[in-house]
């Protein structure tokens, strides 16, 4: 939600580029790209999560409309670690 402190510690921001990952660093830029239109982004982590054994990110609300269509929920992707 938007102002509550991610697991980094800094805000969260849903018009912010970033995603959750359960155990990639804080700070990792991430390319990810969703599987069927091809279209990617760079996100930085900066939360613990998807706590789901199905979902391996969770984007925020404007790095996922980027790449897909919001009402969708869920896409598949794939990412690549940058740094």
């Amino acid at each position: 939600l938007n102002g509550h402190n991610t697991s980094s510690g800094e805000v969260y921001d849903s018009t912010a580029l970033t995603a959750a990952h359960r155990f990639l660093p804080f700070g990792t830029q991430i390319e990810v790209t969703n599987i069927d239109n091809g279209k990617s982004i760079i996100v930085k982590v900066n939360d613990r999560g998807p706590f789901s054994n199905v979902y391996t990110l969770d984007l925020s609300s404007a790095a996922f409309a980027q790449i897909g269509q919001l009402s969708s929920g869920n896409m598949n992707v794939f990412y690549r670690i940058l740094n």
